[in-house]
């Protein structure tokens, strides 16, 4: 069964998002944004998930970080939870 590791930041709106998106491309480092904007517990850990396989996530969460090569960015993606910024990294 295939594994990847990733990380996330969860925020409420797409535009906020998007700011996040800027940030990157200007050099930001993804794990210090979660850690600041994350409104998820997985923000403390620069939004580490660790490693997991399919069925373990919502679907359109899981169809984009599988989607994603090693170090790339994902587009947001909306969850019930809120807007993604999803970073696979293994």
């Amino acid at each position: 069964m295939l594994k990847i590791k990733a990380r996330h930041i969860l925020i409420e709106q797409e535009y906020e998002a998007q700011d996040l998106l800027k940030k990157l491309a200007d050099g930001s480092q993804f794990e210090e944004l979660a850690q600041k904007f994350s409104k998820c517990p997985s923000g403390q850990r620069g939004g580490d998930l660790g490693e997991f396989g399919r069925g373990r996530m919502v679907p359109s969460f899981e169809d984009a970080a599988f989607a994603l090569d090693v170090n790339q960015v994902s587009a947001p993606v909306k969850t019930q939870f809120g807007y993604h910024l999803i970073q696979r990294y293994e």
